[in-house]
């Protein structure tokens, strides 16, 4: 019997909901999968360092990893109207010279600021410090930082902890590109080989659709692992960051991941792309 594929994803509700039906066995001729959970963080790091076998990562983190990871058609997030968020405790903040905590500083959430930051907050912002996704609110409500950048179901709890909405960079991007906003993408090692690397986008978008087909099925597994976020939040979560591109990229999901990474690679904030880097497999 082969060997479980090594895999890690986030413990968020669309990352869970996505792969429950793979992770679980019920994806028809899918390889088994052995799954590790982890913070955006980690996994983009996993990346670069070339471990496991699949990965859940930034888009933002393509430009360090493609020689090694192909970077797989479905199972990721795109979408509309649903960007990282910048959190202030007052309305209407100065972020020039501040600290702004951020989930990863190889993470697209990050990339889709600095690229806003550029022209929205004069002489730079200050410091920049790295948190787990979820100390971001409690260290912007608690004073720790000046602001920060989050994430997934944060756009739907940050009034609970009594912030108020700076910017939304997800509509930054849409305004001035037209395109999806990308922010999480599924590799796999390349040393796997083409077929193996077809079969596993197969059981990927097989996995999505089985999601689909039957939603409650994957409740108790995308609850449990939801960080005490309720169902209410949970569900608006995977309604916002499962869709179509998750099926498939297409061209739209392509064009915006290209935009992305070219348009950063123009002001110099991560290495340019070879011209078949997205190709699959």
């Amino acid at each position: 019997m082969a060997e479980p594929l090594r895999i890690a994803y986030s413990p968020c509700p669309n990352d869970t909901f996505v792969f429950h039906a793979w992770a679980h066995g019920l994806v028809p001729g899918a390889p088994a999968l052995d799954v590790t959970f982890a913070d955006i963080d980690v996994t983009n790091g996993m990346a670069e360092r070339g471990e496991l076998d699949v990965l859940k990562v930034s888009y933002a983190v393509l430009p360090w990893v493609l020689r090694d990871y192909a970077l797989l058609p479905c199972g990721g997030a795109l979408g509309h109207g649903c960007g990282p968020l910048v959190l202030t405790r007052e309305p209407g903040a100065d972020l020039s010279g501040r600290t702004v905590a951020v989930p990863s500083e190889r993470s697209t959430a990050y990339l889709l600021f600095r690229l806003w930051a550029a022209t929205e907050v004069p002489g730079g912002v200050g410091r920049v410090e790295v948190l787990p996704f979820h100390e971001i609110m409690p260290a912007v409500r608690d004073g720790r930082v000046d602001a920060g950048l989050v994430i997934h179901e944060a756009r739907f709890t940050y009034a609970d902890y009594g912030l108020h909405k700076l910017a939304d960079m997800g509509e930054h991007w849409e305004r001035t590109t037209g395109l999806p906003i990308p922010l999480g993408a599924i590799v796999a090692r390349r040393s796997l080989g083409e077929e193996r690397l077809r079969e596993l986008a197969d059981a990927a978008r097989a996995s999505v659709r089985a999601a689909w087909d039957d939603p409650a099925a994957s409740r108790d597994y995308v609850l449990a692992h939801a960080q005490e976020m309720d169902a209410r939040v949970a569900d608006q979560h995977i309604g916002l960051y499962v869709n179509e591109f998750t099926e498939d990229l297409g061209e739209k999901g392509y064009a915006a991941v290209r935009g992305l990474l070219t348009r950063a690679a123009a002001e110099g904030l991560v290495p340019p792309l070879a011209p078949d880097a997205l190709r699959f497999p």
